[in-house]
């Protein structure tokens, strides 16, 4: 009864918390298969939900979310975004503006309506991107440090001063030879102001340049804004800019909620354009570093020679700082009063680290790209860091352009590398909503997928939706299992930086390089990011490990780092003297950054650097290549986590550990089948396959147990995923089925189908399987069509005990090509795109990915048997056939606020049953 009540507890206090109610550690590996079969509504996709206008009326609101839940989509994000029509009456169509009385109380319904249906809303605290508006003045508007330079012909004495507008305010003003030199003695300061005029101190004998150092606003207006929504963007560096918003806009909006506040308040990237500057940021700057950085303004649009990357790293730290206390502390202090949680999407400009995180409730990533540094894994890596078990991201962004080309393998593909970077909440993009005057498909995001119910495929949403559900529920189990804390280079990152280009990620990814990470996972091992501040905050050594908050890392890897501050070096020293492993790459880091660091500290992170790296200390280790060299020192210090037999980068897996089970994710990335032999570092426990396409649980079979090791057969299929779970549970051995010799031959069905474009249509007979593209009538059908026919089955095959399996066929792999955005699947299918099976009415399942057959076992009878497969494709084709949107005269009245993506791929896509589909007797394989 104690542990129940524990047990309860816990649930009790995450949902306190506005985390997760599902069960970090289950009681039993009963009870967390229980809840796999059934996941938590919790662990549910969420959709951002796009207000276009805002034009939206109660019943569609009602409607849409009803649709949502029936599709298993657990909740929403309302973000109000551009008008996407004009005021029509006749189609009751009427665009209102944001934070008006009925747009609040639109919003006041919604949330009692969500929490009546059972759905969670979140609110984007804004409208469009980044936050901002019509209450935001030009002084609080985002700053930026503006140079402005000019040549200076020989014989030139007065140069005239740049344009100073308001908001903006001349800092200095420094004369420089041309070619700038690479020194400080080389720029010369001018003070002399006469008529609008800069004074030379003597005429000019040479080419010279006076450079203009203006503290600026970049302009920015919010991006895609509702009417109503438009405006500077608010200078994210301001604290007295952040609470006159939240003031403005944020009380403004909580209005809608009263005493029941929304799960969470959402920020999205930052993509503050050019933010490394504000007003007072001088006098921040000589408070916190402790010098007047004016004289030394030149070193951040010039390299002035040795002290160029000190001063570059002490201001760039300023701006992360005043990001952190002016904003995203606020931001959470503001969230905290009301009762709701801060998610945000803390990456991007101005510069926020990964500890930068430390001020998200809910940290968010985006971005499919698993094998560099993306926003993802940043966002996850903080959530394990900072002890948030929840991380989401903005899911499908981009995904195969242009909108309605989506396929359900699509999102599966994408989701499954979310998923290997550790995120355990989907939230799409997006939702539109879509007035009902609106034409078929309906509203459209300018550049993102819809998961709407106009997709024809939607039929088989539920069935996409359970299984992302299942494994986002069992990614949030226990405690992430990841060997190896990457360092992420924030001082080598701010050394880099120069006015208006201070994204830390973008520069840290660049920093990195491509090569380090994809060799770290095909040898086996997984990864958190971490940096200097969270080292500082939350970080210790204990024992052989390197602990951040709660997790355990026995690697640290230095990815090509040169700087280091020295309270970082010291606890690295102290890591190794623990016997941690150190492992530097690239280069022998031995600097300290910043113009405060002393000669003694100096000295100090020398004679570590050495002593780790050059003595060959027993445990520190320095890698010059970081592709096989990487890899095969990394085997040797380490057992590898996740080992195969041959090299399958494409493969990637992330483990969760809880008290009761080790929980693997492996996912094929890949448009090709990979089959190896996986040695997992797991002894003494028996492995299980959880399939979280039907629920199923099977034992899995042990090919060895070498010492320390699982070994078993990996079996993928082009973008499959398996999960894999070992435990002290004993089911059933699988069985292993070597012979038909006794089962039937397969059953060709490839011939002579009954075929229903709609229901009250015409029955036609397709003598042989083909795209619905290659008929004239059909070209341009989007929606769902019937095929159906009559089966003879021999008994052999409705009493056979082995496996018997519908399949409709193998894909065939495409040549990927470069995109200019976002991801897509690289397969031809034979089932386009998706399709519910009936045999003898009953419902059989669903097949949308490979692999594309299902197992009919128990529903086939002796003789006749009625199959009947219901096929859907995409709502494209109906748009290829039609007209687009002319959007001329709504950018004429509310001026160009997007512009539709690829709409020249707007073009029919091959479509329904290509075949061959076969009965057949399959092989068990375990999986």
């Amino acid at each position: 009864m104690f542990k129940v009540r524990i047990y309860f507890l816990v649930i009790l206090l995450g949902i306190a918390l506005g985390f997760s109610a599902s069960p970090m550690y289950s009681q039993s590996i009963d009870d967390l298969q229980r809840s796999f079969i059934k996941p938590p509504d919790d662990a549910r996709i969420m959709m951002r939900w796009w207000w276009f206008g805002p034009a939206v009326t109660k019943p569609e609101i009602e409607r849409e979310m009803r649709v949502m839940k029936a599709g298993g989509i657990g909740g929403f994000e309302v973000q109000a975004v551009y008008p996407l029509s004009l005021d029509d009456p006749s189609r009751g169509i009427k665009n209102g503006r944001f934070l008006d009385d009925e747009f609040i109380d639109n919003l006041r319904f919604t949330a009692a309506k969500a929490r009546e249906l059972g759905l969670r809303m979140d609110l984007t605290l804004g409208s469009g991107w980044p936050f901002g508006g019509p209450t935001v003045s030009i002084d609080e508007a985002a700053g930026g440090l503006r140079v402005d330079r000019v040549p200076v012909a020989a014989g030139v004495q007065r140069v005239k001063l740049p344009s100073v507008a308001a908001g903006e305010k001349l800092l200095a003003i420094f004369l420089a030879k041309s070619p700038v030199p690479t020194n400080p003695e080389g720029f010369r300061e001018l003070t002399e102001i006469k008529d609008g005029a800069v004074l030379l101190p003597e005429i000019s004998v040479g080419p010279q340049e006076v450079q203009f150092y203006i503290s600026s606003r970049s302009g920015m207006q919010v991006k895609r804004p509702a009417i109503g929504g438009e405006g500077f963007v608010l200078d994210h560096l301001n604290r007295s800019a952040t609470d006159n918003y939240l003031r403005n806009v944020g009380d403004r909006l909580m209005q809608a909620f009263g005493t029941k506040p929304p799960f969470a308040i959402f920020c999205d990237s930052l993509e503050v354009y050019n933010q490394d500057w504000s007003a007072d940021f001088l006098a921040e700057f000589q408070r916190r570093r402790g010098y007047d950085l004016k004289p030394y303004l030149p070193a951040l649009a010039n390299d002035i020679g040795p002290k160029t990357l000190d001063i570059r790293y002490d201001w760039g730290r300023t701006v992360t700082e005043l990001l952190n206390e002016r904003f995203l502390a606020p931001m959470q202090e503001w969230a905290k009063r009301n009762h709701t949680k801060f998610r945000i999407q803390n990456y991007g400009t101005p510069p926020a680290t990964i500890s930068s995180s430390k001020f998200a409730d809910l940290p968010e990533g985006e971005g499919s790209q698993w094998t560099v540094v993306r926003a993802s894994r940043w966002a996850s890596s903080a959530s394990h860091i900072y002890g948030r078990p929840v991380t989401s991201s903005e899911t499908w962004t981009w995904l195969h352009s242009p909108v309605f080309r989506v396929t359900p393998l699509d999102m599966k593909a994408e989701a499954d590398l979310h998923f290997l970077q550790g995120i355990n909440q989907l939230i799409g993009h997006g939702w539109p909503y879509t007035p009902p005057g609106v034409d078929y498909p309906g509203n459209r995001f300018y550049a993102a997928a819809v998961f709407d119910e106009k997709n024809p495929w939607w039929t088989v949403m539920p069935d996409i939706s359970l299984y992302l559900q299942r494994v986002s529920h069992l990614m949030r189990q226990g405690h992430p299992a990841n060997d190896i804390a990457f360092y992420l280079p924030n001082a080598d990152a701010y050394a880099h930086m120069t006015p208006g280009k201070v994204n830390m990620i973008e520069t840290q990814r660049d920093l990195v390089g491509p090569e380090i990470m994809p060799t770290i996972f095909a040898a086996g091992y997984n990864l958190d990011f971490f940096d200097d501040e969270a080292l500082t905050q939350v970080g210790r050594v204990e024992a052989n490990s390197l602990m951040l908050g709660q997790n355990k890392y026995r690697v640290v890897i230095l990815p090509g780092v040169e700087q280091i501050p020295i309270s970082t070096w010291r606890v690295l020293d102290q890591f190794v003297q623990n016997g941690g492993i150190l492992i530097a790459t690239r280069f022998m880091p031995q600097w300290v950054p910043g113009a405060q660091a002393t000669g003694p500290e100096r000295t100090e992170a020398r004679e570590i650097s050495r002593r780790l790296f050059r003595d060959r200390g027993p445990s520190a280790h320095f890698v010059r290549q970081e592709g096989r060299e990487l890899a095969a020192k990394l085997v040797s210090v380490l057992r590898p986590d996740l080992a195969t037999e041959q090299l399958v980068p494409d493969v990637g897996f992330i483990h969760r550990s809880t008290a009761v089970a080790e929980i693997y994710f492996i996912a094929n990335t890949s448009n090709l089948p990979h089959r190896t032999n996986a040695t997992f570092r797991v002894e003494a426990l028996q492995p299980e396959w959880w399939n979280p396409l039907t629920g199923e649980i099977t034992a899995a079979r042990v090919e060895a147990r070498p010492s320390g090791g699982t070994t078993v057969a990996l079996d993928l299929e082009p973008y499959g995923s398996r999960v894999l779970v070992f435990s002290k549970r004993t089911l059933p051995s699988p069985r292993i089925v070597t012979s038909y010799n006794s089962a039937p031959p397969p059953l060709d069905l490839s011939h002579d189908w009954q075929v229903k474009f709609s229901a009250d249509g015409p029955t036609s007979t397709m003598a042989d399987l083909r795209s619905w593209t290659d008929t004239e009538s059909t070209r341009f059908f989007s929606g769902t069509a019937a095929y159906e026919k009559q089966l003879d089955v021999p008994t052999g095959f409705a009493r056979l005990n082995e496996p018997v399996y519908l399949d409709l066929g193998e894909g065939k792999p495409v040549p990927p090509q470069a995109l200019r955005a976002g991801m897509q699947t690289w397969y031809d299918a034979p089932v386009r795109e998706a399709a519910v099976i009936y045999i003898n009415g009953k419902r059989a399942g669903a097949v949308w990915c490979p692999p594309y057959r299902l197992r009919v076992n128990g529903l086939l009878q002796s003789g006749t048997n009625t199959i009947r497969i219901e096929v859907s494709n995409l709502a494209l084709n109906y748009m290829a056939g039609r007209a687009l949107p002319d959007y001329r005269l709504l950018s004429l009245r509310y001026g160009e606020r997007f512009q539709a993506q690829d709409m020249d791929k707007v073009l029919p896509i091959t479509a329904g049953l290509l075949g061959p589909i076969r009965l057949m007797a399959g092989k068990e394989n375990g999986q």
